[in-house]
């Protein structure tokens, strides 16, 4: 195997691990002990760090510049522009249920608080959006990750990112129940996690 792209994998990897890491449960609580009040930065902070880290990584992949190993063509761009459209519409219908200040992170710094969730109220939110996917953003993400051209560089990225975004949604599914209980255990039994399976077949019937 090429080791530029044992390289790339090994990258994502590790920008998987540490984005992750960053948020860990035995992480962050060690943090809030650690620092106080000033926790509520932290958030601000964990993002800037994604984003500046996942630059290179994303450069590095590109500079490859392997060929095209699938392009969506034809009546192929139908299907493109299908999945491109759900994923937005899935981060916008998200969007009105979850708060932009608490997801960004300058919500905590101006309430001085480090809740979780990230709804504006602070509580369990299922409707909507939320009726049908529990995890409308992890969905969009899914959808709009394959909607590119595909060569072996944005390949390795994408299956490594797809992997990483469902055991994200399981990590991020036990932090739930940690903070919402038994609410949220019922939350389960009724809404799929991420494919509304549980949706269509009630609609099926």
């Amino acid at each position: 195997m090429n080791i530029n792209y044992v390289l790339l994998a090994g990258l994502w990897i590790i920008w998987c691990a540490m984005h992750s890491g960053m948020i860990w449960i035995t992480v962050t609580d060690a943090l809030k002990r650690q620092l106080g009040n000033y926790f509520r930065f932290y958030r601000v902070f964990f993002n800037a760090v994604a984003i500046v880290t996942i630059i290179p990584v994303i450069l590095y992949g590109r500079s490859l510049h392997t060929p095209v190993i699938f392009r969506w063509e034809g009546f192929m761009i139908v299907f493109r522009v299908m999945l491109l459209l759900l994923g937005m519409l899935l981060f916008l219908a998200g969007a009105r249920h979850y708060d932009m200040l608490q997801f960004l992170g300058l919500r905590q710094i101006k309430t001085r608080s480090s809740r979780g969730a990230l709804s504006a109220s602070g509580h369990l939110h299922t409707s909507g959006i939320l009726r049908i996917t529990r995890h409308p953003w992890y969905l969009g993400a899914l959808l709009l990750l394959w909607t590119g051209d595909l060569n072996v560089s944005t390949l390795i990225g994408n299956i490594i990112l797809t992997l990483y975004l469902i055991v994200g949604t399981v990590l991020e599914e036990r932090k739930l129940v940690l903070e919402y209980g038994e609410e949220y255990r019922r939350y389960q039994k009724q809404v799929s996690m991420l494919v509304p399976f549980k949706y269509l077949t009630s609609v099926m019937r």
